[in-house]
């Protein structure tokens, strides 16, 4: 994101003030490196898993026991490796499916709704995509709260400053009350 970018934004004919570019764009680089932070190990595991073939290779061909089961266990190790990085693969597409869900259903705090859901039953399901959506529309109906509607309220709710009564002629306020009490 640039400067150049936000510049253009305004609020009431009023255009962003620096102060609020700056703190955007300090936000938006925290974010950038959050996300490359489970990618920082890529090169060594790579590198590693380069050598671990190299080595394979090498050994396959002698005809040696000890050599061949040193081959044996840098295969595992490679196995091992290919299955650790597509777990950690999976477990990242599921984190971003999952922030992703959240931000579309207006979540204010993607943490209180993360845990309020059960994950490990959600990164198991078939059909992630909609089990998501699915568990996200439960909590949203059982914690509103947590998700931004759209609607806010006026500054003045309705009922305030005027003398409205409920059905059964009783006011709806103190100062309803005190309105038909002392004849305003």
């Amino acid at each position: 994101m640039k400067t150049e970018f936000l510049q253009n934004f305004k609020v009431n004919d009023h255009p962003l003030s620096k102060e609020i570019i700056d703190a955007i764009l300090a936000e938006n680089g925290r974010d950038i490196e959050a996300a490359k932070k489970p990618f920082a190990d890529y090169d060594t595991t790579k590198q590693q898993l380069d050598e671990a073939q190299k080595t394979i290779k090498g050994f396959q061909d002698q005809d040696i026991d000890g050599i061949r089961q040193s081959a044996k266990d840098w295969e595992d190790k490679y196995n091992a490796a290919v299955a650790d990085s597509q777990k950690k693969i999976a477990d990242m597409e599921f984190d971003h499916a999952l922030e992703a869900a959240i931000t579309g259903a207006k979540g204010k705090s993607a943490k209180a709704i993360r845990a309020l859901l059960d994950v490990d039953t959600l990164k198991s399901s078939k059909n992630q995509e909609a089990d998501i959506k699915a568990a996200l529309e439960a909590v949203q109906r059982d914690n509103g709260y947590l998700f931004d509607d759209g609607s806010t309220p006026p500054p003045y709710a309705d009922g305030t400053g005027t003398h409205k009564q409920q059905p059964n002629g009783e006011p709806s306020s103190l100062a309803g009350a005190l309105r038909a009490k002392y004849n305003l």
